[in-house]
């Protein structure tokens, strides 16, 4: 069976855009279009395909069928490139973690979009959920903590980002003048990226003995001002050495627990059929993260925490 474009056009929106009202407005038709349209289509496919809440979002069924109209758009959008004689820019959504974002893989990802002429759409999680993205059709590959890869799709390693529990000079005179010791850190503010993020307490719990909750922290959801609150002395964290190794030599930031460290194992899922220029670069980006990030242990990498910090 064919599916109708008007049809998928409408699925798509509603699911970009979050709401029927916005998805009317990007396709410059009414609401009730939208959810007649949506309706048709489930109609066609005999399943429901969009929870229709706010933000609305795609059942199972609705997931699968995001995964397909994505990587279908990707396909002919690449086809006509090739047919015309001068191939315009396509747009790949990757779904990244956030400190890879802020320290290797612009570099490394950068060379490839140029010469493939790419433009890119980075979706940001913490590494334990962009896999998700990709499971849902909101992106066409990621880089995940996740070892296996889903069905459909292969999984390469990338590499672990070494993260280390560092504090402003000042900061460790003031909560650590005796060293980083149990009843100190129950005291000093600790900097927690945001919700999903539980470096810090898989950290403190394994190497302290203690358990979230049992010391005051902040908030920070941004990269770069989540350095800046370690550096000014707000409060004391995990930094992979990507970020901060220089501050380290320099000695704006101290190293709390020399020896100890985390290291953050790193996965490129893609699909196992894609266009080629997305296959280039993703080749090209696997290549130039094992030249930058630390190798692997072993091959199954038991030690991965799929929920730490993005």
């Amino acid at each position: 069976m064919n599916i109708d474009p008007r049809r998928s056009e409408a699925f798509l929106a509603a699911v970009d855009s979050g709401s029927l009202e916005a998805a009317a407005t990007r396709l410059n038709v009414t609401p009730s279009a939208i959810s007649q349209r949506i309706a048709a289509l489930e109609q066609d496919l005999g399943t429901p395909l969009l929870v229709r809440a706010r933000p609305c979002r795609p059942t199972a069924p609705g997931m699968r069928l995001l995964q397909f109209l994505r990587r279908r758009a990707l396909l002919e959008q690449e086809f006509f490139a090739e047919q015309a004689e001068d191939a315009g820019p396509a747009r790949v959504t990757l779904a990244v973690n956030n400190d890879s974002l802020a320290t290797w893989l612009l570099p490394v990802l950068a060379p490839a979009l140029l010469d493939e002429g790419l433009l890119v759409e980075f979706v940001l999680d913490n590494q334990g959920h962009t896999f998700a993205l990709l499971e849902q059709g909101r992106a066409l590959a990621c880089v995940s903590g996740e070892t296996e890869p889903m069905r459909g799709c292969t999984v390469e390693p990338l590499g672990a980002m070494r993260y280390r529990m560092v504090g402003s000079p000042g900061f460790a005179a003031r909560w650590f003048p005796g060293g980083m010791t149990r009843a100190a850190a129950r005291r000093a503010p600790v900097m927690v990226f945001d919700r999903k993020d539980t470096l810090q307490t898989v950290f403190l719990l394994q190497h302290f003995g203690l358990p979230e909750g049992a010391y005051p922290f902040h908030y920070v959801p941004s990269s770069d001002p989540y350095v800046q609150a370690i550096r000014i002395g707000l409060g004391y964290g995990l930094l992979p050495l990507e970020q901060c190794a220089d501050m380290l030599a320099a000695g704006t930031l101290v190293d709390l627990a020399p020896g100890l460290f985390v290291d953050v194992p790193l996965y490129w899922h893609a699909w196992r059929i894609q266009p080629p220029r997305l296959e280039r670069m993703g080749a090209a980006l696997v290549r130039g993260a094992r030249a930058v990030l630390l190798p692997l242990p072993g091959p199954r990498h038991d030690n991965a925490n799929p929920s730490i910090r993005g």
